[in-house]
């Protein structure tokens, strides 16, 4: 088996657990204290007419960026009762089972009753609207195209912008008048003219409408109007208001189509930076324009060098201004991302055990070809191991066939020499380099992928001692294997070290955003890290996080996650710490072979696991007794045969996705989580299933339960165990677990000799 890894240094991830909440940068500045005033709940109707920038509606969120998506939700009203804030230093993030909103996005608060004149208005305005849209559906059900049922789609739209069914009728009625014989230039220009003005009409009643906006841009679009105006109006909205995100990315789609340089529109975001600091709308173009800059090289931009360093002295101006406004510090962590990412990816080190594994840092690949000389295996197959069945992974894995006749081989690989491994910024891997390593086929005493009926395997302490001598020699030979020596002793380099230095220095004198401070601590580790096997802000970085979590207990589960990934950095940086956590177990002592190493990784109030580049050589895993509510990743260990997940906080059996690609997985614990404690689960389309468009790359079509009732209600179980070559199984301790469900179980994995301890008949 031969794995590569990618992984991103310093990217926005995914966090875990059902309702993340993420920390807005200014929630984590060290500001005076002000005065308490009493707080009181009020009852409210918060109208949710769409979610503010940046928020996505996945239930596991992602810390935002400036480049992050923005979602679109139907006006609706839901009551809700809201705690008001006693200072304006702290945001408040409430979490719901819906996507999240902002206080600061376009969300109202309508707190006054109507008066009963304007509630009459509002009862004849909805009459009006309802008798509009009778008519309105009626031609548009029968397909009626006509000049009054067009005319009638504009009045409805004048009334609510916000109804995508009016503007895509008018798509298709522009469409059937296009083609009829008898158009002509002139008029399919008028005809689209009009549509231009409807667009403009309902811009006036509100310009953040979504189905206006992408009408506007869809007859543009058509090539038979004017895009000289379009500069102009857009000017106007702006003035309006100059954060709409709309009329950006109205604009991003102007720009182009007038081939407008990146060096003007770039001028222009400035222009409005300067008028308002705290437009992120403008700081998210700069970060756009800037990376297309970047892409093209274009003159001035042929480097980072210059740039990058400049850019960081003027979003100080935007940050020291003022501090509590979230705009400028997420353009500083887009910097910050700049300035350590590299562009391709990179070879760090191999692990020629069962095989062999390649690990490549800084991106994911959508595509990897290997040369490797292996008696006749000349065409590997190679397949991305991703959770999601994604075709983008930062492990790819291919299987190599020993021939019985040779149990001593010699497997030389070389990575590079030919086109194939690609980043998905589109960058090839530049740097090319050759390793060898040989295979020893040779039967061992025991083999823990394989489990008497008779006995059981059991990772609590008692079962574990400390390493002898040759042991911790073999261990430290091991992780020694993990280097590659490729002539690229760090991927830092001068400017890039200098830029971090000045920005550590500036937020240590300031006082200021621990959280920018912790991320630019690690990025200085990373840019040296994994050549240099140490890791010199750690403890530093993990004491900020500490604070942060007491400091900021609203986005607590943000600042933990972030804590286990430096943590789990920490153990894994040298020999040293390793060996604190590598155990035999008491059975497996063997004056031939050393049985397989055991890492203990309990005990530490993991609530995320990372660092699995360092891992890939484990074969017993115990993660027991943590806060892991997510094991995403996990999949990169595929000689992993003994896993312990006991007393977690795992809260489905959907979060048990990962281990579906551990092949050699054979004793499997995960009791005493909370797996049926909770009613709804949020990884549940996150798991390759009938419910999500990730099933079918694996995943027989035709393959059905419907022969089982008892299948059909644990539909969930049946796809996460089908595949398990489990012999041994703990589950009891989760509130599924019943008779019923165990009695599922030994259907699902006919394989299981023991469960919950027990022998099966």
């Amino acid at each position: 088996m031969f794995s590569c890894y990618y992984c991103n240094f310093c990217k926005n991830r995914k966090t875990t657990g059902p309702f993340t909440q993420i920390p807005n940068p200014k929630s984590v500045l060290i500001l005076p204290k002000k005065k308490k005033k009493n707080r009181a709940a009020h009852q409210y109707h918060l109208h949710l007419s769409s979610v503010a920038a940046g928020r996505q509606p996945s239930p596991l969120r992602r810390p935002l960026s400036p480049a992050s998506s923005v979602i679109g939700a139907h006006h609706r009203c839901v009551p809700v009762k809201l705690l008001l804030p006693p200072s304006p230093a702290f945001t408040t993030v409430v979490a719901f089972s819906a996507p999240a909103f902002s206080r600061r996005g376009p969300t109202s608060f309508q707190i006054s009753a109507l008066k009963p004149e304007e509630e009459a208005a509002s009862v004849a305005k909805a009459q009006k609207l309802r008798a509009l849209q009778t008519q309105f559906f009626s031609f548009h059900h029968n397909k009626i195209y006509t000049k009054e049922a067009v005319e009638l789609s504009a009045k409805l739209l004048e009334i609510n912008p916000e109804s995508y069914t009016p503007w895509n009728y008018r798509k298709l009625a522009v469409e059937h008048y296009l083609s009829q014989p008898d158009c002509n230039p002139d008029s399919i220009k008028s005809v689209l003219d009009d549509e231009l003005r409807v667009v403009e009409n309902a811009l006036r009643q509100n310009f953040k409408s979504y189905g206006a906006w992408h009408h506007r841009k869809w007859v543009i679009s058509k090539g038979h109007s004017s895009i000289d105006n379009e500069l102009r109006l857009l000017d106007k909205f702006q003035k309006a208001d100059s954060r709409n995100f709309h009329a950006w990315n109205y604009r991003r789609f102007v720009a182009e189509s007038m081939k407008r340089s990146e060096q003007d529109e770039l001028k222009y975001t400035e222009d409005m930076i300067y008028k308002n600091f705290s437009n992120y709308s403008a700081w998210h173009n700069r970060s756009v324009l800037l990376s297309a800059l970047f892409e093209k090289k274009a003159e001035g931009f042929l480097s980072k060098e210059k740039v990058l360093p400049e850019e960081y002295e003027f979003i100080h101006q935007a940050i020291f201004t003022d501090p509590d406004d979230q705009s400028g510090w997420f353009y500083h962590l887009w910097l910050l991302d700049q300035t350590v990412t590299t562009d391709s990816p990179l070879l760090a080190s191999s692990w020629p055990a069962h095989g062999y594994d390649v690990l490549l840092v800084e991106e994911r690949c959508y595509n990897v070809t290997v040369e490797c000389g292996f008696n006749k295996n000349e065409d590997l197959l190679w397949k991305p191991l991703s959770a999601s069945n994604s075709q983008t992974a930062r492990v790819w894995v291919a299987h190599l066939k020993i021939p019985s006749s040779d149990l001593h081989s010699t497997v030389e690989v070389s990575v590079g020499h030919s086109k194939g491994i690609i980043s998905t910024r589109g960058f090839e891997y530049s740097h090319p380099s050759m390793f060898s390593f040989k295979v020893h086929v040779q039967p061992m005493e025991r083999d823990f992928s394989q489990v008497s009926v008779a006995e059981s395997i059991s990772l609590r302490e008692e079962n574990f001692m400390i390493y002898g001598t040759q042991s911790e020699e073999s261990i430290i030979n091991s992780f020694n294997q993990l280097s590659i020596k490729n002539g690229h002793e760090s991927t830092a380099s001068n400017w890039r070290s200098e830029a971090l230095a000045k920005e550590i220095e500036c937020f240590r004198e300031l006082k200021i955003g621990k959280l920018t401070l912790a991320r630019l601590l690690m990025a200085c580790d990373v840019m040296s890290y994994p050549f240099a096997n140490k890791l010199v802000h750690s403890e530093e970085v993990l004491e900020l996080y500490s604070d942060l979590m007491k400091l900021d207990p609203t986005h607590y589960q943000y600042y933990k996650d972030e804590h286990s990934m430096v943590l789990l950095q920490k153990v894994t940086s040298s020999k040293e710490s390793l060996l604190q956590h590598c155990f035999q177990y008491k059975d497996s002592v063997s004056s031939a072979i050393c049985g397989p190493i055991c890492l203990r990784l309990n005990n530490l109030s993991l609530s995320r696991m990372g660092a699995f580049e360092k891992l890939l050589w484990v074969q017993m895993l115990d993660l027991s007794d943590n806060e892991l509510q997510s094991i995403e990743g996990l999949e990169a260990m595929q000689l992993i045969s003994c896993l312990s997940l006991r007393n977690n906080k795992l809260r489905s059996l959907t979060a048990l996705e990962p281990l579906r690609k551990l092949k050699l997985l054979r004793v499997l614990d995960i009791s005493y989580n909370e797996i049926g404690d909770h009613s709804i689960d949020t990884t549940r389309y996150l798991c390759s299933s009938p419910l999500s468009h990730s099933v079918g790359s694996e995943s027989n079509k035709d393959e059905t339960v419907t022969s089982d009732v008892a299948l059909i209600d644990n539909w969930e179980a049946f796809y996460i165990f089908k595949d398990f070559n489990l012999n041994q199984l703990d589950i009891v301790g989760n509130t599924i677990a019943d008779e019923k469900f165990k009695s599922v179980l030994v259907k699902i994995v006919p394989k299981l000799k023991q469960l919950d301890g027990k022998l099966l008949g």
